[in-house]
C-alpha cells in the first residue's frame, strides 16, 4: 500500500463478484473484481417509494462508449429510461472545438439493454434512421460496437472492436439507507484499446496506435430528484519520458456514503489505482454556457487537482414540470492539473482530452 492508500476506504477494495447481484429481493453493495453473471435489478423488492408494479418505469438502463480518436471523441449511447428510450451519438471535433449531435427518442421497448456484459449479450436499437449494436464478451475482455445515424448533422457511421487494457471498475452503490430500502446504482466501466473507423459525411477517421475507449454499463434506480457530475480522460500519459496507457474516472452522485461507495480511479495497463471522493465547481452554470467555462475537480487529500477548460457542450433539456425535468449536458475540452496514484506519484494532465457530464433529473 502506498502513502496515499490511507485515504481509500476498505470498502473501495474489490472483492470477489457473486454470481447474482440480487438475492431474495435484496442487492449486494460494494466494489467487485469482475462482471456480474446475473444483475436483474427488477428482482429487488420495493426499490423506490413507488408501488412495485411501477418499478420498471423507475429503472434507468444504458450502455455507452466514449471512443477517443486523433481527430476527436465519439459518445455512442443506447439508453432506456423506462418511460422512453434514447439513442445518442455525439462527436466532438478537436480540430474545430465543436460538437456535432445525432439524437432520437425511441419507444422503451426498442432500446434493448443487455442484461449482463458476458457471453455475447447484445445492446441494440434500430429505427428508420438509426441503428446501434453492442456485442459484449467482457469475460474475454472484448466488446464490439457499430452504428449509424442520420440527422441534422448529416450521416454518421462507425464500427469498432475493443480490447480491454486494464482491470474493470465494477460498483454497486446504495442510493438509500440500506436498512430501509435497497436502491442501487450499478456501474461497470472498462478501459479499452480501440480498432476500427468512424465516418461523418464522407470523412473517415481511423483508429491509430493510441486510440482508446471507455465502455460504461449502467443500471439504477435514481431518486426522483437526482444529480450527478462526471469527468474522464483516456489515452496515453507521458510520465518520466515514457508514454503509458492512462485513463481516469471521477464521479459524484447520490451515494449515501461517498467514501465507501464511489467509482473514482485511475486506469493503467493491467492495473488500477483508487481515488477518493471529489467535488465539482463551475465558473458558470452549465445551462448558461456560451463560449467557455472552467470546471475544477478536487478532493480533500491533494490526490485530484484538475481544471477542465470547456470548449463546447451537448445539451438535452426537457422541461415538463412537475412530472419530468431533464437538464443533461456533455462537455468537451482540455484538462490541466494532476492526479496522484496511491504511491503519491503525480500524473500531469495538461493538454489531455477532457469530457464530462452535468446532469439534473426530476423523473
Amino acid at each position: 500500500m502506498g502513502e496515499y492508500s490511507k485515504f481509500i476506504a476498505p470498502e473501495r477494495r474489490s472483492v470477489a463478484t457473486p454470481k447474482n447481484m440480487v438475492e431474495n429481493g435484496k442487492c449486494v453493495f460494494g466494489t467487485f473484481d469482475k462482471e456480474f453473471e446475473n444483475i436483474d435489478l427488477l428482482g429487488i423488492k420495493n426499490p423506490t417509494e413507488a408501488p412495485d408494479f411501477l418499478k420498471r418505469l423507475k429503472l434507468t438502463l444504458w450502455e455507452a462508449t466514449e471512443v477517443h480518436l486523433d481527430e476527436g471523441v465519439l459518445l455512442a449511447v443506447c439508453c432506456d429510461m423506462g418511460i422512453f428510450g434514447q439513442i445518442l451519438n455525439v462527436f466532438y471535433d478537436k480540430r474545430k472545438r465543436k460538437v456535432f449531435t445525432w439524437a432520437d427518442k425511441v419507444p422503451s421497448k426498442d432500446a434493448i439493454i443487455a442484461s449482463s456484459l458476458i457471453n455475447g449479450s447484445v445492446t441494440a436499437s434500430k429505427a428508420d434512421k438509426l441503428e446501434i449494436n453492442y456485442i459484449n464478451n467482457f469475460q474475454d475482455g472484448k466488446c464490439h460496437l457499430d452504428g449509424q445515424h442520420d440527422g441534422d448533422a448529416g450521416h454518421i457511421e462507425y464500427s469498432f472492436d475493443l480490447t480491454r487494457l486494464s482491470k474493470p471498475s465494477v460498483v454497486s452503490i446504495p442510493f438509500a439507507d440500506t436498512e430501509k430500502r435497497h436502491r442501487p446504482l450499478y456501474s461497470q466501466k472498462d478501459f479499452f484499446k480501440c480498432d476500427g473507423y468512424l465516418t461523418i459525411n464522407g470523412e473517415t477517421f481511423h483508429a491509430t496506435e493510441y486510440s482508446t475507449a471507455i465502455v460504461d454499463d449502467h443500471k439504477g434506480y435514481y431518486p426522483r430528484h437526482a444529480h450527478y457530475d462526471w469527468v474522464t480522460t483516456m489515452g496515453v500519459n507521458e510520465t518520466d519520458g515514457e508514454k503509458k496507457w492512462f485513463a481516469f474516472n471521477l464521479t459524484r452522485n447520490q451515494s449515501v456514503d461517498q467514501n465507501k461507495y464511489n467509482e473514482n480511479l485511475i486506469w493503467f495497463e493491467n492495473e488500477t489505482s483508487l481515488l477518493p471522493p471529489v467535488k465539482f465547481e463551475r465558473s458558470v452554470p452549465t445551462i448558461d454556457f456560451k463560449d467557455g467555462a472552467l470546471w475544477t475537480i478536487r478532493d480533500e487529500h491533494d490526490m485530484v487537482n484538475i481544471e477542465f477548460d470547456v470548449y463546447d457542450i451537448f445539451r438535452m433539456i426537457v422541461h415538463a414540470k412537475p412530472f419530468v425535468n431533464i437538464e443533461y449536458f456533455v462537455s468537451f475540452g482540455e484538462l490541466r492539473g494532476y492526479v496522484r496514484d496511491e504511491d503519491g506519484k503525480k500524473y500531469i494532465l495538461d493538454g489531455m482530452l477532457g469530457m464530462g457530464e452535468d446532469k439534473d433529473l426530476i423523473l
